[in-house]
C-alpha cells in the first residue's frame, strides 16, 4: 500500500499523525542543485532551509524509527562547502542523535579530470534517531562472507582469540564463535552499489538498492516509510516490493504523476528498476 502526497513537506508532514513511521529514507535537494527541478538552495540558507522540515520528520517518527538522509556537500568557490556539517551540528542541537554514517560508494563512477581534486565517487548517508535503543535488523543484510576474510580467521593465533572474546564494548568483545565459521556476515558501513543508468524522467534518482537496504535494516513488513522529498518515487517502489507502506511527499505535481505510473507499471506488469 502506498499514499503520495503533493505539497511542499514543510506542510504535508504536519498532516502525518505523530510518531507514525517506521523509518525515514530521503535524498534532499543539494545545495544550488537541481535548479530546473526544485529551484536550488544556496548553500549559506540550506540549514535554515532544511531544520523546519527536519522537525516535521521528528515530530511524525516513531521513538524506534531511524531517518537515512542521502547529501553531499558539493564545491564552492574552490572549497568544500561547510553546509552538511552545519546541517549535522544544526540536526544535533534539535534534538537529533547522529547515531552512525554509511557510505554510498558510487562503484561505476564514470572517470574524469580536475584541476584540484578528482572525481567524486561516493556520497553520504547520514543516520539520525530519536533515541539511542531504536529499531535494527541486522541478520536482515548480512552478505556471503568473502574467501579472504575466512583465510585471515584461518590463521588467528591464540591471542587473536583471547583479545577477540574480551568483555569489551569495542566491537570484538562478543564471541568469535557467533559469526566465525557461518556462510553470512555483517556487512560494513559502505554500500558499493552502481549508480542507475535511467533517470525515470527525473533529474536525481538514487538506486533502488539504497532504500531497500536500509528498509530491511530498519524494518518489518507492514512498517510505514517515509520519504518527504519522494522524486520519482525510488523509495515508495523499494517499501512496497518489500511489503512496507510507503508515503511519498512531492512537490511537483508532475513527479507525483510519475510516481504513480511507475509504481503501477513495476508493481502490478512486473516492470523492472
Amino acid at each position: 500500500m502506498h499514499r503520495v502526497m503533493i505539497g511542499d513537506c514543510l506542510d504535508r508532514l504536519a498532516e502525518l499523525p505523530g510518531d507514525s513511521v517506521d523509518l525515514i529514507v530521503t535524498s534532499p535537494p543539494y545545495a544550488d542543485q537541481r535548479k530546473n527541478t526544485y529551484g536550488g538552495i544556496a548553500p549559506d540558507e540550506y540549514v535554515a532551509w532544511f531544520m523546519p522540515r527536519a522537525d516535521g520528520m521528528r515530530r511524525a517518527l516513531k521513538p524506534s524509527g531511524s531517518l537515512i538522509l542521502n547529501i553531499k556537500e558539493r564545491i564552492v568557490d574552490g572549497e568544500r562547502s561547510t553546509y552538511v556539517l552545519e546541517l549535522i551540528l544544526a540536526m544535533r542541537r534539535n534534538g537529533w542523535l547522529w547515531t552512525e554514517e554509511y557510505v554510498w560508494h558510487k562503484k561505476n563512477a564514470m572517470p574524469g579530470k580536475w584541476a584540484a581534486r578528482f572525481r567524486d565517487s561516493w556520497e553520504r548517508l547520514l543516520h539520525f534517531t530519536k533515541r539511542k535503543d531504536f529499531r535494527m535488523f541486522q541478520d536482515a543484510v548480512r552478505v556471503p562472507a568473502a574467501e579472504h576474510t575466512l583465510a585471515r580467521v584461518r590463521h588467528l593465533s591464540a591471542a587473536d582469540w583471547t583479545r577477540n572474546e574480551s568483555k569489551t564494548r569495542s566491537g570484538f568483545g562478543k564471541s568469535m564463535a557467533n559469526w566465525i565459521g557461518r556462510d553470512l556476515v555483517y556487512p560494513t558501513n559502505v554500500l558499493q552499489l552502481a549508480t542507475e543508468n535511467g533517470n525515470k524522467n527525473h533529474s536525481a534518482v538514487f538506486p533502488e538498492a539504497i532504500p531497500s537496504w536500509f528498509i530491511r535494516l530498519f524494518t518489518e513488513p507492514g512498517d510505514a516509510v517515509l520519504d518527504p522529498f519522494a522524486g520519482s518515487g525510488t523509495t515508495l517502489a523499494a517499501a512496497e516490493k518489500l511489503g512496507r507502506d510507503g508515503i511519498g511527499i512531492e512537490i511537483r505535481p508532475e513527479y507525483g504523476a510519475i510516481i504513480e505510473e511507475r509504481l503501477k507499471s513495476e508493481l502490478f506488469h512486473g516492470g523492472q528498476t
